[in-house]
């Protein structure tokens, strides 16, 4: 549950005003969700602007969709499902997402390796943000956002192998940038 907001009252209330398409209505939802619905745009993205415009879009898609919500199930699992969705279909519009080989990887910029004292979400973002696009993907539909490989190959129009080699080598890529950044730290403190 979002702080400040009652279950039943005050959510219930801004929802309806947003099926009534009333800007005030809409500025509450916004300002009550969008921080947690940026950190799912920003596993996606692979940075923090585009990870900005998938969080305006899912906010449109949101808006004129509200009003197929029916108080039946949670209110922020339909709003992250929606925006996962969302995001990955501006992923599969931009991009062919089971094609990228490892050889396709985004580098991890230099900046943060120098400036990590040690592991954290943040850095653990920036590592999965470099991942390659279909890696990233898959990754993030199946640990994060709990989807079946049959799911992710249904949703993402491919098969059920391609899903499961994309995360296997999503999982494989992580662990080879962790060990890397985890002995890069380490040199660090011995040489500093």
């Amino acid at each position: 549950m979002i702080v400040g907001i009652t279950k039943n009252s005050n959510l219930e209330e801004i929802i309806k005003s947003c099926q009534r398409f009333e800007e005030q209505g809409q500025e509450k939802l916004y300002h009550l969700f969008s921080k947690t619905l940026f950190g799912i745009c920003l596993r996606y993205g692979r940075d923090y602007n585009e990870a900005e415009d998938m969080l305006q879009e899912a906010f449109i898609k949101i808006f004129r969709k509200i009003d197929k919500y029916d108080f039946s199930g949670s209110f922020p699992a339909w709003l992250s499902r929606l925006v996962s969705n969302n995001c990955i279909d501006m992923l599969r519009k931009k991009s062919n997402l089971y094609t990228i080989t490892e050889e396709k990887a985004y580098a991890i910029p230099s900046s943060m390796l120098s400036a990590m004292d040690k592991l954290n979400e943040e850095n653990l973002l920036e590592i999965i943000q470099a991942l390659p696009i279909g890696y990233r993907t898959v990754f993030n539909m199946y640990v994060i956002e709990g989807y079946s490989h049959k799911e992710i190959a249904d949703r993402l129009e491919i098969n059920e192998g391609t899903s499961k080699s994309q995360l296997n080598r999503a999982r494989n890529l992580l662990q080879k940038k962790i060990l890397e950044l985890q002995n890069e730290v380490h040199s660090k403190k011995m040489n500093g």
